[in-house]
């Protein structure tokens, strides 16, 4: 198997095939990472969600782009009102800026709620005040999805992996995932075994600083802290993505009640700050706990 490891959106990618992929593939990737970058970046001065934070208005999108911010309305709805994509100024005055000063604001945003900022978000989001959007609880799931989609035309086995966020397709022997552990990132307290679909994971340690961390709770507009770590496993790296945040906020059953089929069937993990562990059975988990 051939690995390409690359850079993009900030983070280290890896994208794994029996062959190497062509240029042409390779560009088409790096194209689109740029697109969905220079669209959905808060830490960049050029990005669309840059131009919303200054001035309202009517902002297409891209119909690529439109299940990324459904599925962020149905996150909204289904933990009520704990996933948002709209703690973006909120992060940026607790110090997860542009400039990744790390330095906590006298005054902290409150985080708006979805109506009173946006009016609409089907083809256009609709902006009626200026909001810095943040969609790091689903966006990079997003962009493996993406990428997995070009990938996919030329490849029947791969594995995309954009640090840590992972989707599997084809794989004709297991791979082995470690589930790093939220208090040692130089343990696993276990190891699952993947062929296909995807896993993602969610730590309140992977970005701290201060009194904070970048899960925050928009109904108080600060850190949560009653989880540790959460995985998640599902078809796509979106819902995986999304719901290993989700988790944080709300449990697995009223995800799966509010959800329903087929969102609702996805294995998880969550380990709570008092040591509690709950998951659902996952095949091919092997547990160290």
């Amino acid at each position: 198997m051939n690995d390409w490891v690359f850079t993009a959106l900030g983070t280290q990618w890896t994208i794994t095939t029996p062959e190497p992929l062509r240029d042409k593939v390779t560009e088409a990737i790096r194209t689109e990472l740029e697109r969905i970058d220079v669209t959905w970046s808060r830490f960049r001065d050029d990005s669309m969600v840059a131009e919303m934070a200054r001035r309202p208005g009517r902002y297409p999108i891209s119909a690529a782009d439109q299940p990324l911010i459904d599925w962020y309305r149905r996150l909204y709805e289904v933990t009520e009102g704990a996933v948002s994509p709209f703690v973006g100024q909120t992060l940026a005055d607790a110090g997860y800026d542009a400039a990744y000063s790390l330095r906590p604001a006298a005054t902290i945003s409150v985080v708006p709620s979805w109506e009173s900022v946006l009016a609409g978000h089907a083809s256009a989001l609709d902006v009626r005040s200026p909001v810095l959007i943040d969609v790091g609880a689903a966006g990079k799931g997003f962009a493996v999805d993406r990428v997995a989609g070009i990938v996919a035309d030329h490849a029947s086995e791969f594995i995309v992996d954009g640090s840590g966020d992972m989707v599997f397709s084809g794989c004709s022997d297991p791979v082995r995932v470690a589930l790093e552990h939220p208090q040692d990132p130089t343990m696993a307290i276990g190891v699952v075994e993947m062929r296909e679909g995807a896993i993602c994971a969610s730590a309140s340690n992977r970005r701290a600083w201060a009194d904070w961390h970048h899960i925050v709770d928009p109904r108080s507009s600060s850190p949560t802290w009653n989880v540790l770590a959460t995985w998640v496993l599902a078809p796509t790296t979106m819902v995986a993505d999304g719901l290993a945040t989700a988790l944080f906020f709300t449990s697995d059953s009223v995800l799966r009640e509010r959800l329903g089929p087929p969102t609702d069937r996805f294995g998880h993990l969550t380990v709570t700050r008092d040591g509690h562990i709950e998951q659902t059975e996952i095949p091919g988990l092997e547990a160290f706990w």
